[in-house]
């Protein structure tokens, strides 16, 4: 969390969106002077991008940045100086715009990948874990720090507790002790560390590039299949259901044409644009 620069921002962009032609939505948090801290107009663009991005077929992987020195140092405490009066009910509302705006991230039917760099604190860490997959750079630093100014990281707590476990999750929840790169590797929360900017943006490519050789439909459908099966128990329910799915998989569009493209050695149509 950071208050360090008190003078007003000059109007900008809270969050940029660029697509790419091959149909990557690249959504940049853009307070750097801030290092990214989350204020309500960064949440609620955030949530609305999250929301559009859901209906859109052309949409194949969604990425996650932060622009200048940090991902994000979590809740803008500036903001919070400002909110010091608010009511219990005051704070329920603007608590639940933050949620929401995790809860559309985590449900986006495509890939979503956080790129890491500088300070990714409080809720900025809860942001990374509510993606599917993470890359850093070495210098990252991770935190919940919320203990530490008598708060609680309630809302990002189900994000983190999913990316590095509850006994990880106990252990810096609640001494709010920050964390590095390799220590983030260890527990999971990211899957690749990189040495500094560049090589993230070439880790990115890589890992884009796998992302984009599977079946849209089928990444979505696969992203519902790890929900189910991480919370039920192996039992004759589960059997059902994934019997189910697989069926349901087999006999679509994607799978015949997956089939067709593997027996016919040539490549699937979402590989080539057709």
């Amino acid at each position: 969390m950071t208050d360090q620069i008190d003078a007003p921002e000059p109007p900008v962009d809270e969050v940029l969106l660029n697509m790419t032609s091959e149909g990557v939505a690249v959504v940049t948090l853009n307070r750097p002077r801030v290092h990214n801290a989350f204020n309500a107009e960064l949440i609620q663009k955030l949530s609305d991008i999250f929301d559009d991005l859901e209906d859109q077929d052309g949409v194949r992987v969604v990425i996650i940045e932060g622009a200048g020195k940090s991902f994000s140092a979590g809740g803008d405490l500036a903001a919070m100086k400002e909110a010091a009066n608010q009511t219990e009910s005051e704070v329920r509302d603007e608590s639940g715009d933050f949620a929401l705006m995790l809860m559309r991230l985590r449900a986006l039917p495509q890939p979503t990948v956080a790129l890491v760099h500088g300070m990714a604190l409080a809720g900025g860490m809860g942001l990374v874990a509510a993606c599917d997959m993470a890359i850093c750079t070495a210098d990252a630093q991770f935190g919940l720090s919320e203990v530490r100014i008598g708060l609680i990281p309630a809302i990002i707590s189900p994000y983190v507790v999913e990316a590095i476990g509850p006994r990880a999750a106990r252990r810096y929840a609640l001494t709010g002790d920050r964390f590095g790169a390799e220590e983030a590797l260890r527990l999971g929360l990211v899957q690749e560390v990189v040495p500094d900017e560049n090589a993230l943006a070439a880790a990115s490519e890589r890992l884009v590039s796998s992302l984009l050789a599977g079946a849209p439909k089928a990444l979505a459908a696969t992203k519902e299949l790890l929900d189910l099966v991480t919370w039920m128990p192996i039992d004759e329910d589960l059997n059902e259901e994934t019997v189910a799915m697989i069926a349901e998989r087999r006999v679509s569009d994607e799978a015949k044409e997956g089939f067709a493209a593997f027996l016919g050695k040539r490549k699937p149509s979402w590989t080539t644009g057709e």
